[in-house]
């Protein structure tokens, strides 16, 4: 909980013959993953909830056509387990966001009260 003011400032034109230092794909990669993780800080229960979703849907979905598609065959027993693993790993991911985000609900109580005393 910071203070927050408003500065006005003057911008000028960018000088004749200058050019950007910024470069378009690594910076704007840079920004992606920065904003990546900004949202995992603050809603981890969000960000895992998406993943483990994700997660839940390529369990029942992705193997059994990719191996239909390959093989014209649906062998079970790999499907299955393949399909196992990807359920425990959506339900740990969602386990994880619950529990991150408890966490992180405290921390932003406590700054809070730090704040205000």
């Amino acid at each position: 909980m910071r203070t927050s003011a408003e500065i006005v400032t003057r911008y000028y034109a960018r000088p004749e013959g200058s050019a950007s230092k910024l470069k378009s794909y690594r910076d704007g990669a840079r920004i992606l993953a920065f904003m990546g993780f900004l949202f995992k800080e603050v809603r981890p229960f969000a960000f895992f909830g998406v993943i483990g979703a994700a997660l839940f849907m390529a369990a029942f979905g992705a193997p059994i056509i990719v191996e239909y598609e390959r093989t014209g065959l649906v062998p079970r027993l790999p499907t299955a387990v393949l399909a196992t693993g990807l359920v425990l790993l959506s339900w740990l991911s969602f386990v994880c966001g619950l529990i991150l985000d408890s966490v992180s609900r405290g921390r932003l109580e406590a700054k809070r009260l730090a704040y205000l005393s």
